[in-house]
């Protein structure tokens, strides 16, 4: 897709969201976005599901309530990115820059999240936080002080959707 059809799709996706004729939601689904410059883009309900956005710059974007299922967000710039309500089902974001973005009500069920400081000051919610609880509390550790803590966050990590699912 090159830069003038994105535009395109993006004038038209901001005219459906305020409601103006000729408006459409966007449709990005299985584009390859990779390297594009998408910061500071309302992408609110944006279908961009199996969409390529490895590298992609979405800074300060606008993602709530997109479809981002199956994504791939390798080194995607999230910083301060709004993904509340995002569906991010199986989306891939293990090297993604997610410091300061707001996760919250996203669903990431099933997704890979980044174990590195990028995901330092991620804005989540309750039923985020319990589900990388309970994954914690079901690694097999080897260490008396790290089994001892999870022992001790049992009881809320068991409060998570996924719990059952890794026998907690």
């Amino acid at each position: 897709m090159d830069t003038n059809e994105l535009q395109e799709i993006l004038v038209k996706h901001k005219a459906w969201l305020d409601g103006m004729d000729g408006g459409e939601l966007a449709n990005l689904r299985e584009a390859d976005l990779q390297l594009a410059n998408l910061r500071e883009a309302n992408l609110r309900w944006a279908n961009l599901r199996w969409a390529n956005l490895r590298n992609a710059d979405l800074r300060n974007a606008d993602l709530r309530n997109a479809d981002l299922r199956d994504t791939d967000l390798r080194w995607a710039n999230l910083r301060n990115a709004d993904l509340r309500n995002a569906d991010l089902r199986n989306a891939d974001l293990r090297t993604a820059d997610l410091r300061n973005a707001d996760m919250r009500d996203a669903n990431l069920d099933y997704s890979a999240w980044p174990l590195w400081c990028g995901t330092k000051d991620v804005k989540v919610d309750r039923k985020i936080y319990l589900q990388l609880l309970a994954h914690l509390c079901a690694v097999d550790v080897d260490d008396d002080e790290c089994k001892a803590h999870q022992q001790a966050s049992l009881k809320l990590a068991r409060q998570s959707h996924r719990a059952k699912d890794l026998g907690l």
